[in-house]
């Protein structure tokens, strides 16, 4: 919230105009506020999930309850995502609204101690809260993005409220030039170190719960050994897959840096340390 008025408060000076500054506080909040009710709907209906009913899928919905039982939450939700590339996301603003989405890819292509180590994994992002901090990230970094390109277009076409004879007020408006047009940089590297770190932790406490480290290890083998996105990837709700919904290529050349996930071989070698 501070970042998003320190933008708007800019761009009011900026363009003279302080009912900048109040459209950006009114439609960051309301940005905010959806994002916090509404945001497993919309990861969801983004992701084409549909629920997984106990009847249809048994053995996953015996997975999961399980597994939340031992971690002491309450059972999430269960989606499955008509997608063969095999991925999975947690989503909600807390433990008791919170949904686990995995796809028919997944399903076919792990045993059930790789599976458990998905879901295990899955429901230590519940745990750790870290689902409503991703939502709570994606939404800013939106945010930002959108004002850093209006602003942008609005100097290509002229604007602005300057004076040429005041210095102080000249090196100021330059500074939030430079910061405006970088914010969307900046807000992209912060949600990236955050859901790199994020992933860490979430591999190892769900290793824990499983207290089976290998399962965890050979699911991520066998789903980053998947070339093909997924059919209805989106970069609005990359990070919160366990993998990168891209593709392998995705993790090559330059795209690399900006990937939302930690390199697969780091994460396998910590797994590893850990069962050893």
């Amino acid at each position: 919230m501070a970042v998003v008025v320190g933008i708007g408060y800019f761009l009011s000076v900026y363009y003279g105009n302080p009912s900048i500054l109040t459209i950006a506080i009114i439609f960051s909040v309301v940005m905010n506020i959806t994002s916090f009710w509404y945001s497993d709907k919309i990861a969801l209906s983004m992701a084409r999930a549909v629920p997984a009913t106990v009847e249809r899928y048994p053995e996953l919905n015996r997975i999961v309850e399980n597994l939340a039982i031992t971690a002491g939450l309450p059972k999430p939700r269960v989606y499955i995502i008509p997608d063969m590339a095999p991925n999975a996301f947690a989503t909600g603003r807390n433990a008791k609204h919170a949904a686990v989405a995995v796809t028919e890819g997944l399903l076919s292509m792990l045993d059930r101690a790789e599976l458990e180590g998905v879901i295990a994994h899955e429901l230590a992002h519940i745990g750790n809260k870290d689902i409503l901090l991703q939502s709570m990230v994606a939404v800013l970094v939106g945010f930002i993005a959108i004002l850093a390109d209006m602003f942008t277009r609005s100097m290509i076409f002229g604007g602005g409220d300057r004076d040429s004879d005041n210095k102080a007020g000249n090196v100021l408006m330059i500074v939030g030039i430079v910061f405006i047009i970088i914010s969307p940089i900046i807000a992209t590297l912060i949600q990236l170190a955050i859901s790199r770190k994020r992933e860490y932790l979430a591999d190892a406490s769900g290793a824990l719960l499983t207290r089976y480290p290998e399962g965890l290890a050979s699911a991520l083998r066998k789903i980053s050994s998947y070339s093909h996105p997924m059919a209805h990837a989106s970069n609005a709700t990359a990070h919160m897959y366990i993998s990168n919904p891209f593709g392998a290529k995705a993790r090559q050349g330059l795209a690399g840096l900006f990937m939302t996930h930690p390199p697969v071989e780091k994460r396998l070698a910590a797994l590893q340390e850990m069962a050893s």
